[in-house]
């Protein structure tokens, strides 16, 4: 059985979907803190700070693996600090700490390009690096890195981890993160026909269609643990652009479509992480390959976005 925490979020949501697929409905565990609609199997309110609550929902579905998605990311726990660090911090080591005593067998976390920072190599950015992170968030998964590596030496515990560039998807709005401009614009687009930018024109960022990190997450869970060199997290590349790109590629589709640009504190943030991401270690290892590129990305985006709208 298999536990998805944070399933309300904008990767948990596809995540279930996808797992309910391979492994069937039955078997596939969603969670958050507030019950979701349009459940198509099992479903339990967790606040991932609960530790009882957890090991009550383990112990009752003989829950083996876990997907461990609940944190605050990086424009939002800016503002809650504390808390940030608590919740991304904590509930990590609840679900470690299951497998360290071998009530679970594997584990998924999410890191993030936000472990980087300033006197990291931005471009091409290398699987060991520099990574100096200048926020909460990305101080917390730096941290959340090292204890997944510690677990994995000290306990045999199998975690495995990507640091997800930025992901677009269709299927939620926008969470908090530095990287959301990239989902917002398109809902902007189809509403507004305009959109306002809190980056700069030309803000390279590492980017990544959601339906590539979702399969990049469960072939990498799929993979055999000896072909797992890595126990701190993988970089993941991606689809590497500026806003005045993805604009232009927007343009190609809605031609009336404007944007301008208003730049705030989100601008300080991306400006210390990489604008693209080498992600050979992820190759080598777990054979991974991205599928979409900033076209197709976009041409998919404003077509699954208009049939919802339509619905």
């Amino acid at each position: 059985m298999i536990l998805v925490i944070g399933a309300g979020g904008q990767v948990g949501q596809e995540l279930v979907f996808n797992l309910r697929e391979i492994y069937g409905n039955d078997k596939v565990v969603a969670s958050d803190l507030r019950e979701l609609q349009d459940q198509s199997g099992p479903f339990e309110v967790l606040n991932a700070l609960d530790k009882n609550r957890l090991h009550e929902i383990v112990a009752k579905y003989k829950i083996k693996e876990v997907y461990h998605l609940a944190a605050l990311l990086s424009a939002t726990a800016e503002k809650q600090p504390k808390f940030g660090w608590e919740l991304n911090m904590d509930s990590l080591f609840y679900v470690l700490d299951l497998a360290k005593d071998k009530i679970i067998d594997k584990i998924f976390w999410p890191s993030s390009i936000a472990v980087f920072g300033p006197n990291t190599p931005r471009d091409n950015t290398p699987q060991h690096t520099v990574t100096d992170p200048t926020t909460v968030y990305g101080i917390s998964k730096l941290a959340g890195e090292r204890w997944c590596e510690y677990y994995a030496k000290n306990y045999g515990v199998d975690v495995r981890s990507i640091r997800y560039p930025g992901l677009i998807g269709y299927k939620t709005l926008p969470g908090g993160g530095t990287t959301d401009y990239a989902v917002d614009i398109y809902h902007q687009a189809l509403a507004e026909g305009k959109y306002e930018c809190f980056l700069k024109e030309n803000a390279y960022l590492p980017m990544m269609y959601m339906e590539d990190a979702i399969r990049a997450t469960i072939e990498l869970m799929q993979s055999d643990s000896d072909k797992i060199s890595i126990r701190s997290s993988y970089n993941l590349g991606g689809i590497s652009f500026s806003p005045k790109e993805i604009a232009a590629a927007i343009k190609k589709e809605i031609p009336s479509f404007t944007i301008s640009y208003n730049p705030d504190f989100r601008q300080k943030i991306a400006e210390s992480w990489p604008s693209s991401i080498d992600d050979s270690q992820a190759q080598k290892d777990w054979n991974w390959k991205m599928k979409y590129d900033l076209d197709n990305m976009t041409i998919d985006m404003l077509s699954q976005l208009k049939k919802m709208k339509a619905l």
